[in-house]
């Protein structure tokens, strides 16, 4: 084979989003295997592979050739000069560009970017007036093949829009234009190319062959076919829908030259095409904003500004901190004096003072603003710059936090300051910074979700119309592990029914190996969680731009790998939910009149370390697990360096180490050292090692590390590359001999650092993270009603959590009280020492109804149905709505029977909608002073019964608030051992496989198995939550006919922790009334009339275990008599609820 031949110009990788099945990599090592000495990608409507293709490819030896398939709306000038109307967007209507100069990719990516940015109706698509000839300068342009703008044109009839669309082209590009031809054998394709070739041959326009590869090879075609199917949302039976054939895999020169002997000039123009290609992408060095200098200036005067300007900064940003925060102990002034200089200089050295000024520029801002602000997160807090200039709010003196792990001078990388903003005004300070450099000149960053295991199976299953519940079955049999993802493959392998099923029968057979095939792939485009990046010039003169369609903002068209090699630099705007939290519970401290600065408070206070010594760590950042809080009521952390060691170790790995460090610290276990010399950097965490920082350290003392060197050595150990760790093992033993370590024990100390080197944390990120944690720990000893609050506002979402922080107030005395349209706000609240349940926690309720609600009551609440009716609008709230605040109990204070406030909400919202036209219709009257005609409320409506009435607060609000079945048990559950179901739950999460749990029943699901035997699913519920349990045909046999809805059992149950949530398998089960029959209870009445006696004595039923007795309050409750009941009594909670029904009893309680 002479020459090249053949040079693909048309290719589609994974990047196509939904349609190419092929990922870059693959691409470029089938082109190296066959010689390809160059390639053209052309991605639908995107630039999304550009650098990485480019980069990559050159690596290979192949040249690079970067294009796109870029959507054109041709149809749109057409219905102008068609005289039978409009033409209809048909296909994809597309050409090939492709960038043949610095200018043509500029210009390239200005125009896909703007397909992006300024598409109509939600379309990726080039208007047509874009294409000028200075728009196209320095492009190559294809005709776009089968699927393409010319050849649909044809293919549909429209011959005279195919031509002026030819005449169109040739006219922008000139002599840089190809009618291109493919033949994968399609009819199309045969009955259009007679048309193409005669107009080429007509206008002296050449030809050029392509082959559109989607897919490696004939026999992904079917996968691909699938493929095709999911992006469509059809299924593979459906004739109707976009459809391929197994020829559009990637060829080989070979094939193509076979397949196009007939017309060797079309050959030829690709080879010629890649020759007039004179230009790739390539990487960049960080470009950044010039902070502090003007916009012409040279670089070396740019640098020499902000240098200048950041050691201002910095120098008298550290007196200040010296004059308010003070020196830490152990430490002088000079020390923090030479460390600064230190860290400018280095800082210097590497040209990033502009990167620090941007940074301390915005976070100033926010804290200007009152948005707070992390103290620190990652390596960052490590700098005593980034403390001086108020970027972190952690002294890293006092902390023995290193620089050199931020930023090390012996490994020129960028600095990267992750910063944690409240989550709710996080969006305030990236509308500054787009303010500040200009809105063209800030972007998100683009990511790109996958086709995991489990997902693609789904997809692939229901192209395939398989039953839902068998994928189901077989999703599940994929461990779900977001830390260690499984593949397919790797299922296959190590789970023996995932590999049965797929062995057994044909079907799944087919879904695996198709799922396989997609597995990985592309499956849609998105936003980085935080990423931000900021240029000097408008962002699409250094990269391609995307849109996502949930965001005004640009995103970048390179993903997080690649973006940063393209000259930006990211920066990290992490919205943290606990500082939000902090800042509305200091908001609502403020609603007393107390003053918090939250970033002064005292750190050795005592109080605060007794609650996590307890294990009062629920709902405090990072310390609220279970298996925390059993650790941290062992150890009883009293200083904040314990708190940063438990942050660090309570981890897989370090984990292990906790049972030393907890016996160390109380004198139960020798502190060992690996060396004496070692103590110094070791005493602290009693000898273990913890932190990163600890590791290179180590290095520095012993071995006479530079502790960028040990940062380096840090690296090589968590990477284990064998080679770089033999030369470290080398230079660690030459290094400590002259301390006199022996040769043994250096390799011991070596080895020991390479293990916690691998999983020892960070601890800058561990101290400014314990800092935080103990800021939430000081607002619940201190300020309890309003970390409970702040914390339900902020865990609304979540009701598992609000009836766990509920329960816990509760247990500290501190009241929840339902939701009430007269006194709750928004949000929860606190008044009177009591927390408000906001209104927009109802479920279905939403923040606009209740702001709504709370805006119309002002300062005036509503003194009945009929005057909310007269004040609400009923274009923002419903009946349903109104109906879900009713079962929440939000209008017990208007109508004490909810039942009756139900039945009334279709007249509210008459009333509401009635009043509502008046004001449109201009005939209400403000200053009528008439009485409004009275709301009459509906009568005879049945009551419903407790369980009715706490199922409808349940399905409103999550959880029981104001009652629950299951309360008047509390004496009973405590005797028998009967777990919550939420402490219950986080048990099995630790490691429980069995308990006692009680629950009323509020539905039953009777199923049958795959083979045919009973099975039953219960929902029930209690004071906690609601929670699901199977139960199979021998339990089914057994107490099958107790389990019925309304009623309340105990329950001994199996467990199993799944992907999915917590399973639960009944064991036995016995009604709570049959039990409680045969447990001695006491039952105490109290009543303020002894003539209620009687009465009470009517209701009581003998022949139980229960004893029974009075207290008659006299005088106010001055006095107090107890008479106790001979006998025993039958006690159930219907018995207790009738004796507190009777005039004159005031409470009943069980004990």
């Amino acid at each position: 084979m002479r020459g090249p031949g053949f040079i693909h110009l048309h290719v589609h990788s994974a990047f196509s989003l939904l349609e190419g099945a092929v990922q870059l990599e693959k691409i470029l090592k089938m082109a190296a295997d066959d010689a390809q000495p160059a390639l053209g990608l052309a991605d639908t409507n995107n630039l999304f592979g550009a650098l990485e293709f480019s980069e990559k490819a050159t690596k290979k030896g192949i040249q690079p050739l970067i294009g796109v398939e870029l959507a054109v709306d041709f149809a749109a000038a057409e219905e102008r000069v068609s005289e039978r109307g409009h033409v209809a967007w048909s296909g994809k209507s597309s050409v090939v560009l492709m960038a043949q100069s610095e200018e043509g990719f500029a210009n390239l990516s200005r125009l896909v970017s703007r397909a992006y940015l300024e598409g109509e109706n939600g379309l990726t698509r080039a208007r047509l007036d874009w294409l000028t000839r200075e728009s196209l300068a320095g492009m190559i342009c294809l005709s776009g093949g089968p699927e393409g703008a010319v050849d649909m044109a044809f293919a549909q009839g429209q011959d005279a829009n195919a031509l002026r669309r030819l005449d169109r082209l040739a006219d922008l590009f000139g002599d840089r234009f190809y009618i291109e031809l493919q033949r994968h054998g399609r009819p199309q394709e045969a009955a259009v190319e007679p048309r193409l070739i005669d107009y080429a041959y007509a206008k002296g326009i050449p030809l050029v062959a392509t082959n559109e590869p989607f897919f490696k090879s004939p026999k992904e075609y079917e996968a691909h076919d699938a493929l095709l199917a999911i992006a469509g949302g059809t299924v593979l039976a459906q004739t109707e829908r976009r459809k391929l054939n197994d020829q559009y895999y990637f060829k080989t020169r070979a094939e193509m030259m076979e397949l196009f002997s007939d017309l060797p000039e079309a050959l030829d123009s690709t080879v010629e095409i890649a020759q007039r290609v004179a230009y790739r992408p390539r990487t960049r060095g960080p470009i950044l904003p010039k902070f502090a200098a003007g916009s012409h200036d040279t670089e070396e005067a740019v640098v020499a500004a902000e240098a200048a300007a950041l050691r201002q900064i910095a120098v008298e940003g550290l007196d200040k901190r010296l004059e308010v925060v003070g020196i830490a102990p152990g430490k002088t002034e000079q020390e923090y004096r030479d460390r600064l200089e230190f860290e400018l200089g280095i800082i210097e050295k590497m040209k990033f003072p502009g990167y620090f000024l941007i940074v301390a520029d915005f976070i100033q801002w926010s804290k200007a603003h009152g948005i707070p602000v992390g103290p620190g997160r990652g390596s960052g807090a490590g700098s005593l710059v980034a403390y001086a200039t108020t970027i972190t709010d952690l002294d890293p003196l006092r902390y023995n936090l290193l620089f050199e792990r931020f930023l090390n001078p012996e490994r020129v990388s960028m600095p990267d300051f992750d910063i944690d903003f409240c989550q709710d005004r996080r969006e305030e300070v990236i509308d500054y910074v787009q303010d500040k450099y200009g809105a063209s000149q800030v972007a998100q960053i683009i990511t790109f979700g996958t086709l995991q295991a489990r997902a693609v199976l789904r997809d692939v299953g229901r192209v395939l119309q398989m039953p839902y519940g068998q994928v189901d079955r077989i999703c599940k049999l994929v461990p779900a592990n977001p830390a260690d993802p499984w593949s397919i493959e790797r299922t296959m392998k190590e789970v023996p029914q995932f590999k049965a099923m797929a062995d057994e029968d044909e079907t799944v057979g087919q879904l695996v190996e198709i799922a396989q095939v997609l597995e990985g792939l592309f499956r849609h485009a998105s936003t980085h969680a935080a990423g931000i990046v900021i240029g000097d010039r408008p962002l699409q003169e250094l990269l391609p731009l995307y849109r996502d369609p949930r965001s005004d903002m640009p995103v970048t068209q390179y993903n997080l790998k690649w973006v940063e090699p393209a000259g930006l630099v990211k920066f990290d705007f992490l919205g943290l939910k606990t500082l939000t939290t902090i800042r509305y519970a200091v908001d609502m401290v403020k609603n007393r009149g107390i003053e918090i600065d939250i970033d002064a408070i005292p750190i050795e206070d005592k109080d605060t370390y007794d609650l996590y010594a307890r294990g009062d760590t629920y709902g405090i950042f990072q310390f609220e697990s279970a298996g925390m809080r059993r650790a941290l009521m062992e150890l009883k952390p009293d200083r904040i360096e314990d708190l940063i060691a438990m942050n660090a170790l309570y981890r897989p790995g370090p984990m292990d180490n906790i049972p030393s460090f907890i016996n160390r610290k109380h004198g139960t276990e020798d502190v060992v050292y690996p060396h004496p010399a070692l103590s110094e950097v070791l005493d602290e965490t009693y000898g273990i090692i913890v932190y990163q920082e600890q590791v290179m350290q180590i290095a520095q003392l012993l071995s006479g590390y530079s502790l960028g060197e040990a940062d380096m050595l840090r690296r090589a150990m968590g990477k284990k590359i064998k080679a770089e760790m033999d030369n470290q093992r080398i230079r660690f033993r030459e290094g400590a001999g002259p301390n006199g370590v022996a040769e043994a024990l250096a390799d011991e100390i070596f080895d020991l650092l390479a293990k916690f080197a691998n999983y020892g944390f960070n601890k800058s990120h561990a101290a400014a993270y314990a800092w935080v944690s103990y800021q939430t720990a000081y607002l619940k000893q201190h300020f309890p009603h309003e970390f409970y609050a702040a914390s339900m506002t902020l865990d609304m979402a979540q009701t598992d959590k609000l009836s766990d922080f509920r329960r816990e107030a509760g247990k500290k005395g501190i009241e929840v009280v339902a939701p009430c349209v007269n006194r709750s706000e928004v949000v929860f609240s606190v008044k009177q020492d009591r927390i408000h349940y906001g209104l927009s926690a109802v479920k279905g309720v939403g923040r606009a109804v209740a702001e709504h609600i709370v805006e119309v009551r002002g300062r005036e609440p509503f003194k009945d149905l009929g005057d909310f009716a007269r004040r609400v609008d009923p274009r923002v709230l419903n009946k349903r709505t109104l109906e879900t605040l009713v079962n929440a109990g939000a209008f017990d204070g208007l109508v004490p029977r909810r039942e009756v406030a139900f039945a009334a909400m279709e007249a509210v919202i008459g009333t509401a909608q009635a009043i509502s036209h008046e004001r449109n219709d201009g005939q209400w009257n403000m200053f009528d002073s008439g009485e409004p005609e009275p709301f009459r409320l509906p009568v005879g409506v049945p009551a419903w019964n407790s369980t009715e009435r706490a199922d409808r607060e349940l399905a409103a609000i999550g959880f029981h608030l104001s009652a629950h079945p299951l309360d008047a048990y509390a004496d009973l559950f405590e005797k028998l051992r009967v777990q919550r179901w939420s402490d219950f739950e986080r048990a099995v999460k630790d490691g429980a496989s069995a308990g006692r749990l009680a629950g009323t029943i509020s539905s039953r699901n009777d199923r049958r198995t795959r083979k045919g035997t009973p099975m039953m699913i219960l929902t029930l519920s209690d004071q906690s939550g609601t929670f699901e349990c199977i139960a199979f045909s021998e339990q089914i046999n057994e107490f099958g006919t107790i389990l019925q809805p309304g009623v309340s059992v105990i329950l001994q149950v199996g467990a199993d922790e799944r992907a999915e949530g917590i399973s639960l398998r009944l064991i036995s089960a016995e009604p709570i009334e049959g039990m409680a029959d045969r447990v001695d209870r006491r039952l105490t009445v109290f009543t303020e009339d002894a003539r209620a006696l009687g009465p009470i004595g009517s209701q009581l039923r003998r022949g139980g275990n229960g004893t029974v007795s009075f207290v008659v309050i006299r005088d106010g409750g001055a006095k107090e008599y107890e008479i106790e009941l001979p006998g025993k009594y039958n006690l159930t909670a219907e018995i207790a609820g009738g004796i507190k029904a009777v005039d004159g009893v005031t409470d009943v309680r069980f004990a």
